[in-house]
């Protein structure tokens, strides 16, 4: 697959990703989208500048003009994208990847994230051939749609009297959740402001536990009432409760489906999501529907059946009141109006995440194996040992239990399986684990 991956065209710069091949992508996305307004933003890598520059030649070369909205979240292109009614929008960041990497997240309108399934691959077709036709020159404009974002995440805030620590990460998160942390009045500590694409003090990614050590340590410190963690380019905030302990995305995504909820409204979920998502969902009448893994496959189903809000593994998070962009900061604003409620209700938020703790649950193992060509043979050898359970193939292979299930599904680029399992209990949990990874030949 190379630099064009499933969600984004992503490496490492200059290698990889560099000033020639983001003018072909420009060229590229307009001639797929025939766009004929295009916003982009940039996050604070060292490459972004010049890779803009070039960017935005290829974009205007193709006979589109450029609205340029200068270092932003990605959050905002994509509000900028939806809200203004653009043709389509470019986010140079590679989020939560090391400063020496970079990406051009391609969208089309209103929000949805070019992928392996939505156009990548002709994307990658049209700027590896570079054969374009010619086109009257695009123009350059400036735009700042700063004010109208922040007006709109403010109107959605119900907050009173909490207290959180902040991580950005040197992301670029702070520039918009500053402003409007301090427009709601929300008392807070903060860690690691300033944008900086060498990421002195940690990496803006929340895969790696040791990354959430300075905020634990300070939420501990401070008696705060939550901890919120952006990524790189806070397109998602993972949180901690008061004793520091991280908010699984599945169940962070499963009370604000409790708070949100009326009848008869669509929450997407994550496969891999605790089984306890669905049973609250229908409790509050909802409509629960199980997603495959990719965030564009979410804001396309979204959009189609027009649901309430869709939740990843990932911690993306999609509201309808938001355009369906995954926003570490819509997110948080809702997350808090939780925080805020149970507070004044006299509980803390370990206490709303105490009911949802019924099962026990790995987090994803990934196993690498020798080649691609295992993968296949693998999920055949689980589909025939399990053929007595209820086995289900949205995405690879999901076998169910009355006391556990499990999903094991091949990475698309790399010779890796990921397994995810839950249970009613340890004991069962590690005896299904076992039998798993005997099966697979890893023990």
């Amino acid at each position: 697959m190379g630099i064009f991956k499933a969600y984004d065209v992503r490496g490492l710069y200059p290698s990889e990703i560099n000033e020639a091949l983001a003018y072909n992508v420009g060229r590229a996305f307009v001639t797929f989208l025939k766009a004929k307004k295009v916003a982009v933003g940039i996050d604070m890598r060292h490459s972004s500048k010049s890779l803009y520059k070039n960017l935005a030649k290829g974009i205007t070369d193709q006979g589109a003009d450029v609205y340029f909205i200068g270092m932003v979240t990605t959050p905002l292109l994509n509000f900028t994208v939806a809200h203004y009614k653009f043709d389509g929008g470019i986010m140079i960041s590679a989020s939560h990847n090391p400063g020496q990497y970079n990406a051009l997240k391609l969208i089309k309108y209103p929000v949805v994230q070019l992928g392996s399934e939505t156009g990548m691959s002709h994307i990658e077709e049209l700027a590896t051939k570079g054969n374009f036709k010619t086109a009257k020159k695009g123009k350059l404009y400036k735009k700042n749609p700063f004010k109208d974002y922040l007006k709109h995440v403010v109107s959605h805030a119900k907050i009173k009297d909490v207290k959180v620590v902040v991580d950005y990460g040197n992301g670029v998160g702070s520039l918009t959740a500053e402003p409007a942390f301090t427009k709601i009045k929300l008392k807070r500590n903060v860690l690691f402001k300033k944008p900086d694409g060498n990421f002195p003090n940690h990496e803006a990614n929340p895969h790696e536990l040791k990354n959430f050590q300075f905020l634990q340590d300070e939420v501990k410190k401070q008696k705060a009432d939550l901890g919120i963690f952006f990524d790189g380019d806070a397109d998602r905030a993972i949180f901690i409760d008061e004793h520091a302990e991280i908010i699984p995305p599945d169940f962070s995504l499963c009370l604000l489906a409790m708070e949100e909820l009326k009848p008869k409204q669509k929450v997407f979920y994550d496969l891999r999501f605790s089984k306890v998502v669905k049973e609250k969902i229908l409790e509050h009448k909802g409509i629960p529907i199980m997603e495959k893994v990719g965030n564009p496959i979410y804001k396309e189903a979204l959009l189609k059946s027009k649901g309430l809000l869709g939740g990843e593994f990932s911690g993306h998070v999609m509201f309808k009141e938001n355009y369906y962009i995954d926003d570490g900061l819509f997110c948080t604003v809702k997350f808090l109006n939780i925080v805020s409620k149970a507070k004044k209700e006299g509980k803390a938020i370990s206490a709303l995440i105490k009911p949802l703790q019924k099962y026990v649950q790995t987090p994803e193992i990934n196993i690498q194996l020798k080649s691609h060509d295992e993968k296949q043979a693998i999920l055949k050898k689980i589909r025939e040992h399990y053929q007595q359970k209820k086995l289900y193939f949205l995405d690879g292979v999901t076998v169910e239990s009355t006391d556990f299930w499990f999903n094991i599904r091949a990475s698309n680029t790399e010779p890796l399986i990921r397994i995810r399992i839950e249970a009613d209990n340890q004991i069962i949990l590690e005896k299904v684990k076992k039998e798993l990874l005997s099966l697979i030949g890893q023990n």
